[in-house]
């Protein structure tokens, strides 16, 4: 055997080329990982979409809450609880066993603007007379038949309700100023200073000219709370307080007054304690990043949108791969009318208007009520199945170039059915681009997701997306006094599209050694 050639080396050393000490050869992947690696921007990306992918899908096992639970908070809301109108116009109240409807009330108002004492109406005459202080008696064939009035006559609570000749009575007493009046049948009452009606000293009504109406049902205004009101009322006070007589010690309730200069109606609001939602929460220990509109912790809606964002996305693009995989391979392989036909489809979908064609199929989902999660199933469908022509287009581009290559005229050789040769052996070297492709059209189908549910037509509840977190900012006020409704889905969508780009680009690097690094 020949002695060995020695090399020189640096340093004085020699090495023999069967030395163990031989120079690496990188595999393929490794040299990609490698080169990948290299790219810090891909790093960083790789890094961001690590951190929301645990924080999604991870995070959103360990928080306590669920995506649709809902808090509540005890809260003191304004809660109109009286109006209050001073009766400026006239009133009628027909004696009993008569009518007096609207239509003699018209001719009875049009006979006093004219200064007239006498009107008739189908075949009836009427004669009016002025009893003083906006009171009017209005007489039939020289019956008392009605009576019109400004100043009301309310019954005093748990009083046996007063008759037409009791208020008839009362209020020509107050019109004359006298202190005792007397009602046919019905005995002799005393007036007093404050308009009290009075019948052997005991108060069994009173007359005013405020009209006090309970805006809920089944609440009984008393006289002594009305009494309080008008007093408030006359005094211009804007803010009262109330005791109520058989209140317990030390419990007073608080009204604010409000005037509604159009309608002429004073509002009395009621501040009470109710249990609602915790609406727009600010940030605190058991809500971190606050409540939403509905009293949801933000937090879990962020954690539970990440996930359904993301699996939208990876489903929608594998849609769009395998589909574009077998349409381009195809067309790609056999070439001619093959290729055309198939390429003249890819035509037509470039030509369809997917935003519009979305917006018609979400309002229509909206008028059937479908099911959210059919909802959300129908919408990676649609979105996988509109966006398949550009991967078929790249696809087919590449097996063009690949199938004249000698591994292919090999295949042929040796008798491999076309299927075998199609996905076993040119699709493969398609993988990189088809890599590339996907990790880069991740990011545009999240924000394509997100612009769908943002405009209400995408995820609805009680699944939760980071598109449709951002749609509860619906006004500018929310948008600028609650930051922590959208601003955090906002970043968690910023962060993964950017991760999603950065991991594109670095792998477009990585499989194409000629691309800058």
């Amino acid at each position: 055997m020949s002695e060995e050639k020695k090399l020189p080396a640096e340093g004085g050393e020699e090495y023999s080329l069967n030395d163990d000490r031989r120079v690496r050869v990188l595999s393929p992947g490794r040299l990609v990982l490698q080169r990948f690696l290299r790219n810090r921007l891909a790093i960083v990306g790789m890094v961001m979409l690590i951190v929301m992918f645990v924080f999604s899908f991870i995070g959103g096992l360990l928080i306590p809450y669920g995506q649709a639970e809902q808090f509540y908070t005890y809260t003191y809301m304004n809660k109109e609880y009286v109006g209050v109108t001073r009766n400026d116009s006239l009133r009628f109240l027909a004696a009993e066993g008569r009518e007096f409807g609207s239509l003699p009330q018209a001719q009875f108002i049009l006979a006093t603007e004219t200064g007239k004492t006498e009107f008739s109406y189908k075949e009836a005459d009427y004669r009016l007379a002025d009893e003083g202080n906006d009171f009017y008696s209005i007489y039939s064939g020289g019956d008392l038949v009605a009576m019109a009035f400004k100043d009301i006559v309310y019954t005093s609570d748990g009083m046996p309700e007063l008759g037409f000749a009791v208020k008839h009575a009362a209020l020509k007493a107050l019109a004359s100023g006298e202190s005792a009046f007397s009602a046919p049948d019905a005995g002799t009452y005393t007036l007093d200073g404050d308009h009290n009606i009075l019948k052997d000293g005991v108060e069994v009504g009173y007359i005013s000219r405020f009209v006090v109406q309970s805006k809920e049902n089944g609440v009984v205004i008393t006289r002594d709370f009305k009494e309080r009101l008008e007093d408030a009322l006359d005094a211009g006070e804007t803010v009262f307080a109330y005791t109520a007589p058989d209140a317990p010690e030390g419990e007073t309730n608080e009204y604010s007054i409000t005037y509604d200069a159009g309608a002429q109606v004073w509002s009395v609001n009621q501040a009470t304690k109710t249990y609602v939602y915790d609406m727009y929460g600010r940030p605190s220990a058991a809500h971190p990043l606050g409540t939403d509109g509905t009293g949801m912790d933000m937090l879990t809606r962020l954690m539970y949108g990440g996930r359904v964002s993301l699996v939208i996305g990876f489903i929608v693009v594998i849609i769009e791969v395998v589909l574009g995989v077998v349409m381009g391979g195809i067309s790609g392989y056999f070439g001619g009318w093959v290729d055309n036909l198939i390429m003249r489809i890819v035509d037509i979908f470039y030509c369809i208007p997917s935003t519009p064609i979305l917006i018609i199929l979400g309002a229509a989902m909206d008028s059937l009520q479908v099911d959210p999660q059919i909802r959300m199933l129908y919408l990676m469908l649609l979105l996988g199945f509109l966006g398949w022509p550009s991967v078929a287009r790249m696809v087919r581009g590449q097996i063009l170039s690949l199938r004249e290559q000698e591994f292919m005229t090999a295949t042929e050789a040796t008798g491999l059915r076309v299927p075998r040769r199609i996905f076993k052996h040119l699709v493969p070297n398609v993988i990189p681009q088809l890599i590339v492709i996907s990790t880069m059209g991740l990011g545009s189908v999240i924000l394509t997701e997100a612009t769908l549910s943002f405009l209400g037509l995408g995820v609805k509840f009680p699944f939760a997306s980071w598109g449709n977190i951002i749609s509860d900012v619906n006004n500018s006020f929310v948008m600028t006094n609650y930051w922590f409704i959208w601003i955090p889905a906002g970043i968690c969508l910023l962060i993964t599209v950017l991760g999603f780009n950065f991991v594109g680009d670095g792998l477009r690097d990585a499989f194409d050694p000629k691309m800058k690094r």
